[in-house]
């Protein structure tokens, strides 16, 4: 094994059933998704590292990447805990190893079915309710399949969706539901109003706000004579700004294995740790308006426009070279379905792209543009880029609900 194997090894092709990877990324034909392998694993230590600090269980979130390959690389391979936001995603997981599976999106009755199909597999797989009527039907449910159904109790945190406040009054006797059919799992929140917390000090309280919620109402239910063995909290900005989770058991997140140009606009990450882009070539030229044309439209980006709410608006992505190297002032600021349009920032000049010349745009919101895509090339960014960088590996991604 070269030492470039032993840093990105080919995890698992007959799993995943990847194509057959093509030399560097100047052969497919565009626009295709790329992440660096390098930056992933550096990502995913940084947050497993301080999710030791903190005394809890990471469980990844794998709806960002949704990809057996990427959830492969942390523990050298050997399948741990994730939470998915489909049923297609705990299958797929499922079908790869692992047994530990948090489905962190409300449930829908006519799902549990599926669920118990799991669940009769030896897959642990935890649903999620914030209503009375949810509790009734997963208890129903379990009796009749007379199987557990490990269910947790959503908390609103912030306002941002679903969930009941921690001192919500059916609280307990939804709990109590539960528990009555064996299925009272714990408790679960997400500080999603933290993606719009653009200080550190803000995404620390947010942290402290989604905590506290949690383990509020994990003392409520307790108080009331109920077991709440998992008290789990967890945003891609909060996880990184926690610095107490004193009576939380575990820590989720998603985004922070690609990052993206939102994150790098919060504080978050820096641009030299997204690892996800797509790559583009360029078609046309129309310098009266200042637009330089590529074959990269919303259809391979995604219409995904968070950085418009930020102090600096990156349009629909930022611009690199093949190799990853930021081209000066460029931005990807207009698409439609299958068509780029790059600008100089603020006016400056065009950089001189010809026609066929190949370009990697990173995005707004790496879930929104991974999801354009059915498989990842992958490179390492810490290997040579020229002529092109090499492709390592191709890794699929989970598709459907």
């Amino acid at each position: 094994m070269t030492a470039a194997d032993h840093r990105l090894p080919l995890i698992a092709e007959e799993r995943t059933a990847a194509p057959a990877p093509a030399r560097t990324l100047a052969d497919p034909d565009t626009p295709f998704a790329v992440v660096d392998a390098h930056r992933v694993r550096r990502n995913i230590a940084r947050l497993a590292r301080r999710a030791d600090r903190l005394g809890v269980t990471l469980r990844p979130h794998v709806k960002t990447a949704k990809s057996l390959d990427v959830a492969a690389l942390p523990d050298d391979g050997a399948p741990g805990p994730v939470t998915v936001s489909t049923l297609a995603e705990a299958e797929a997981f499922a079908d790869g190893g692992h047994t530990d599976i948090t489905y962190a999106v409300g449930i829908d009755p006519h799902k549990l079915p599926r669920v118990i199909a799991l669940l009769r597999r030896g897959v642990t797989l935890r649903v999620l309710l914030d209503s009375a009527e949810q509790a009734a039907s997963v208890a129903e449910a379990a009796r009749e399949a007379g199987i557990a159904v490990p269910a947790q109790i959503e908390i609103d945190c912030d306002g941002h969706r679903g969930g009941l406040r921690p001192d919500a009054p059916e609280l307990v006797g939804i709990g109590r539901v539960l528990q009555a059919a064996g299925c009272l799992d714990g408790v679960l929140t997400h500080a999603g109003e933290s993606y719009f917390a653009h200080t550190a000090e803000e995404r620390r309280r947010a942290a402290e706000g989604e905590r506290d919620a949690a383990v509020a109402a994990a003392e409520r239910l307790r108080a009331a004579g109920l077991p709440v063995p998992v008290v789990s909290v967890g945003s891609t900005p909060t996880a990184h700004a926690a610095e107490d989770l004193t009576g939380v058991t575990e820590l989720r997140a998603g985004n922070y294995v690609f990052f993206d140009l939102v994150m790098a606009g919060l504080g978050v990450c820096d641009l030299d740790d997204l690892a996800l882009s797509v790559v583009v070539t360029v078609i046309g030229h129309r310098p009266e308006y200042g637009w330089i044309i590529t074959d990269g439209g919303w259809m391979a980006m995604s219409r995904d426009r968070g950085t418009s709410a930020q102090p600096q608006d990156q349009g629909y992505g930022l611009v690199a070279d093949l190799g990853g190297r930021l081209v000066p002032g460029l931005v990807m600021t207009a698409a439609s379905q299958e068509h780029g349009t790059l600008t100089a920032r603020d006016g400056g000049r065009l950089p001189d792209l010809p026609i066929g010349t190949r370009l990697r745009v990173l995005p707004n919101h790496a879930c929104a543009t991974a999801a354009q895509h059915q498989a990842y090339h992958v490179v390492d960014g810490t290997l040579p880029a020229e002529p092109a960088p090499a492709v390592q590996a191709v890794w699929k991604r989970v598709t459907g609900w």
